[in-house]
């Protein structure tokens, strides 16, 4: 039941952001509640301009749209690792991921080389590369929130485990970069279930 409705708030939040709900090409959610271990690749890009991310907490995905002829494709789905603590972020440190809606969406408004970033997450392990080669800055209202990497801990993807950004793996980061993702575009974080 859960599935259906969160099918269903994705068709309606689709349509709020320009696609037409009953021509959303491939609507289907994962047939399991932990994400596939590989990317799925579906639609053909056709103006990355016309794109948007819509990033799903309960489901752990990060899933590419893209508006084409009054159509909403779904273009590509990568596992991410989120949060470690459920619900929307409040304050710096609650380490959890911030939430949004279609009506009020974030942007990225840097796509930054971060290959040489370091980062203490406090388990004995000191600075160590963390963040891939990309950090996909987003404007939330909280400072050093982002889409990154997960050099040195890729099997957090899929999770819950980062301290608010949310986190895919090295080659997913990539591939999301280099094909869809630009500064200015929109991304939507849905909220947790609890």
């Amino acid at each position: 039941m859960k599935r259906i409705v969160l099918f269903v708030l994705g068709l309606v939040l689709l349509t709020a952001c320009g696609g037409k709900a009953n021509n959303v090409k491939d609507g289907s959610m994962p047939k399991d509640t932990i994400p596939e271990e590989k990317p799925l690749v579906l639609g053909t890009l056709v103006n990355r301009d016309n794109c948007f991310i819509v990033i799903s907490k309960p489901e752990l995905y990060l899933s590419v749209y893209e508006n084409q002829e009054g159509d909403t494709v779904l273009l590509a789905r990568y596992p991410v690792c989120v949060g470690k603590n459920y619900g929307p972020k409040t304050k710096s440190g609650d380490m959890k991921t911030p939430e949004c809606t279609f009506e009020n969406p974030f942007t990225i408004t840097q796509i930054q080389p971060a290959s040489n970033w370091v980062h203490d997450f406090g388990d004995g392990r000191g600075s160590i590369l963390a963040y891939g080669n990309w950090f996909m800055r987003l404007k939330t209202g909280f400072n050093g929130i982002g889409i990154h990497g997960s050099t040195n801990n890729e099997s957090s993807v899929p999770g819950r485990g980062s301290e608010g950004c949310i986190r895919l793996r090295d080659a997913d980061l990539d591939e999301l970069k280099n094909q869809y993702a630009f500064v200015g575009m929109k991304v939507v974080i849905l909220k947790d279930e609890q």
